[in-house]
């Protein structure tokens, strides 16, 4: 499974890889009891040592953001370990970036057909590392190399990986829809609608800058600022009932929205140092597909 002579390797993008260090962050600086674990991603990465010295790194200036990368993380995997459990046997990561759920999760991850798509530059990148730091890439690991900017057919790579378009899946997209147009998206939405019923998706989705508390809101400018100037721009915002009214449009049998108050009172409420993601800023489609 290492790259073979002919395939391009690049390291993975900068939001990739700032994921994984608040991550990493959280386990470091925050106090228990922590509401995600992996510290797995931070050795992916293996940033240089003053890492935490970086500006996006301040523990404090970036406790808001930090809070919602591992409430969303967190969801999502209570919500695989949910669907694993009533015999969902096919997990789809779209945009997998650095994400660590194979390796720490083993007792549940072997029990599925895990599928992390995502380009294949980052991806042989991250398959070397893997190797590297002895996890190995087990038989029910795939990569799925997909380009989506590029507008390559995931779900052709999905079928040439294994996949199996008969039996339901579950389908996480997390940091991904802000790069995409909103026809991207709606067809994104449409091919995951038509799965076997049965399956889930868990996307992520920011909410136009002006609906975002006013405390948070320089920092989500800079974000902007940042992946605009980075050559990445976020292109797409919507409201709650704009994303609920597109999964409809799509053909998703149920939709919900989590809100980023509800994932605080499920997984932050009581602590004494205040981490909370900040409400307004990103939230989650959870949708389900049926005929």
């Amino acid at each position: 499974m290492n790259a073979t002579p002919d395939e391009h390797i690049a390291a993975p993008d900068s939001t990739a890889v700032r994921v994984a260090l608040w991550r990493a962050l959280h386990l470091q600086f925050d106090p228990p009891p922590h509401v995600h674990e992996d510290d797995i991603g931070l050795k992916l990465a293996a940033p240089d040592d003053g890492w935490r010295d970086r500006p996006d790194m301040h523990p404090e200036g970036t406790r808001a953001f930090r809070a919602s990368i591992v409430a969303r993380a967190r969801f999502i995997e209570d919500l695989v370990a949910e669907q694993a459990g009533r015999g969902v046997g096919q997990y789809v990561l779209l945009g997998a970036g650095l994400d660590s759920f194979a390796q720490r999760r083993p007792e549940i991850a072997s029990r599925l057909r895990l599928f992390e798509v995502d380009r294949s530059g980052p991806q042989a990148w991250k398959r070397q590392r893997l190797v590297a730091l002895g996890y190995g890439i087990p038989e029910w690991l795939r990569f799925v190399p997909v380009d989506f900017e590029a507008g390559d057919a995931w779900p052709e790579g999905l079928a040439a990986a294994g996949f199996d378009p008969g039996q339901p899946a579950i389908v996480a997209s997390t940091g991904v829809s802000m790069y995409l147009t909103t026809d991207a998206i709606m067809a994104m939405l449409r091919q995951i609608a038509s799965l076997a019923p049965g399956s889930v998706l868990a996307m992520t989705f920011l909410l136009p800058l002006e609906l975002a508390d006013p405390d948070i809101r320089p920092g989500l400018e800079r974000a902007v600022q940042g992946a605009r100037a980075s050559g990445t721009p976020f292109v797409s915002f919507f409201t709650p009932a704009q994303m609920l009214a597109m999964a409809r449009a799509a053909g998703f049998k149920d939709v919900r929205h989590v809100s980023a108050a509800a994932l605080g009172e499920r997984y932050f409420a009581g602590r004494p140092d205040g981490l909370r993601p900040p409400n307004n800023t990103e939230e989650l489609l959870v949708a389900t597909a049926g005929r």
